[in-house]
């Protein structure tokens, strides 16, 4: 396939709809024969409207029946633009995807879920090993900035009645791995960490209570934040807290989240954080390649 050295390059090459179902074609068969969807074992017919017949259960299907663009009337030359603009550093909200492709707001933000469900690549979901640091952070407005009647007592310092708490676990020059926590306590943090963290690594975290019992599986150390201490050899939770600045800033583009759609918001930060070093075709080609098995309905997104 030809390179491309921006997003505006590669769809100035594919101006049309079919050219768009090519490419798409290229990436998730890579040049092979088709697979059925209903058989991997059936012979495939091609068929008029780029359309695949499987000879072993008589369905049709199409490249898209494959990926999350499945039965979306949105043009899939409209979804290629929708995700050159989605991919900016800071994302783009779905008022401005409607002044950019011309859709309703409705399906603006659906085609925004949609793309964020790609964003859940399996290949950065890896152990973390070597040195790794931990935080959590906190999603919300500050208490005292809010008017009178939407003031939470008794919010202060770390709590998460009123805010979304996210633990970040980041491999020093590697990855970072994000999720939605219910609360910060030992009991739920602990499991979460040796779930992704591999035993035996160089763990940093602050002094916050909930990481005192790592030592048992890692070689924790710890800064004291309330000390004035950022930084002892080695130590340091510098890396993740760059992380949360740059989460935070990026979700000013959305002004509001919901806690339902929190964990999407931050997949959607989390894959543009591990793909830094990544082309920007590169990147393009990895998120048509983890629309794949991908599925998501306007009903299960509101449910």
């Amino acid at each position: 396939m030809p390179q491309f050295k921006s997003l505006s390059q590669l769809l100035r090459s594919n101006p049309t709809e079919q050219d768009c179902i090519n490419y798409l074609e290229e990436i998730i068969w890579n040049g092979k024969p088709p697979t059925s969807p209903f058989d991997p074992t059936s012979k495939v017919y091609k068929c008029k409207n780029n359309r695949y017949k499987c000879k072993n259960t008589g369905k049709y299907f199409t490249v898209k029946s494959l990926t999350v663009f499945r039965n979306s009337k949105i043009s899939l030359l409209d979804w290629f633009w929708a995700l050159c603009f989605f991919s900016s550093k800071k994302g783009t909200s779905s008022c401005q995807l409607v002044r950019n492709i011309g859709i309703t707001q409705k399906s603006a933000w659906f085609v925004l879920h949609r793309l964020r469900e790609t964003f859940k690549s399996p290949i950065f979901k890896t152990m973390l090993g070597n040195e790794v640091e931990i935080d959590e952070t906190y999603l919300g407005g500050s208490n005292t900035n809010r008017h009178w009647d939407k003031k939470v007592p008794q919010c202060q310092g770390r709590n998460w009645k009123d805010k979304i708490p996210v633990l970040v676990k980041i491999e020093r020059g590697g990855n970072v791995i994000a999720q939605v926590v219910p609360n910060v306590s030992q009991k739920t943090l602990e499991p979460i960490i040796r779930e992704y963290v591999e035993k035996g690594s160089n763990v940093y975290t602050d002094e916050w209570l909930a990481y005192n019992s790592l030592n048992k599986w890692y070689n924790h150390d710890i800064v004291i934040h309330r000390k004035k201490q950022f930084k002892k050899g080695r130590a340091s939770t510098n890396s993740a807290e760059n992380f949360n600045s740059y989460l935070k800033r990026g979700l000013n583009t959305y002004h509001w989240i919901s806690r339902k759609h929190a964990q999407k918001y931050i997949d959607e930060f989390t894959f543009r954080f591990n793909t830094r070093k990544y082309g920007e075709q590169e990147t393009f080609d990895l998120v048509l390649l983890s629309s794949v098995g991908k599925s998501l309905t306007y009903g299960e997104l509101i449910r």
